[in-house]
């Protein structure tokens, strides 16, 4: 299981230590922080910087340019924009396709909640076998919050049983990853089969406020 420090909201002091204390892929959710840590700490070049958050259109080229795996790619039709920089930039772009499991209107990501949109969403991510430049490699979700980590279990293993369907459709698409579980309830993301865990708070604490 690999571990994505999520340095969200802390200062880059606290980006340094977390790096000196051994940690070698960390993530952001807002492109303009995360390139100001990025650019800071060119010297660390073993270390690997995720974009776990909403990506808008127009940072699109910036989050190919700087950051080495995008985890929550949410629409068709950013993909396509993606795969163009991507390949006018020269490299392939691994990326995680984004899930929303639970119908909360506040997330983002591809709707999988009923077999109906799930079904749409096998239908589209056939894409991704025609894509030369953007490599989907996994699946991301965040589960409704919920002070009962057991609460999270059912979109976890959801999600899991949701990549086993992949595997099976596409067995040409190379959908190996799950990047599930944070501070609160990444214990049960890993019984679950999580690949990838994101977390912040367990390690760093709480963000300061803005």
């Amino acid at each position: 299981v690999q571990l994505v420090v999520v340095t969200k909201g802390h200062p880059l002091q606290l980006a340094q230590w977390v790096i000196d204390a051994g940690a070698r892929i960390l993530g952001e959710n807002y492109i303009d922080e995360g390139l100001e840590k990025i650019n800071a700490l060119t010297d660390k070049s073993e270390v690997k910087w995720h974009m776990i958050g909403h990506l808008q259109s127009r940072k699109a080229r910036k989050m190919c340019e700087h950051f080495n795996l995008f985890q929550a790619l949410d629409s068709v039709k950013l993909a396509l924009r993606l795969d163009r920089l991507a390949g006018e930039l020269g490299w392939k772009l691994p990326v995680f396709l984004e899930c929303n499991l639970s119908g909360e209107a506040s997330k983002f990501g591809f709707r999988c909640w009923n077999h109906t949109l799930l079904e749409d969403f096998l239908e589209q991510i056939k894409v991704f076998e025609e894509l030369e430049n953007v490599i989907a490699q996994g699946l991301m979700t965040m589960p409704p919050f919920d002070q009962n980590p057991e609460a999270s279990r059912p979109y976890f293993r959801n999600l899991r049983v949701i990549k086993e369907r992949i595997n099976g459709v596409y067995p040409d698409l190379p959908i190996t990853e799950l990047s599930m579980g944070m501070s609160n309830d990444y214990e049960i993301a890993i019984q679950e089969g999580a690949t990838i865990i994101r977390i912040g708070q367990a390690i760093l604490g709480k963000r300061p406020p803005k």
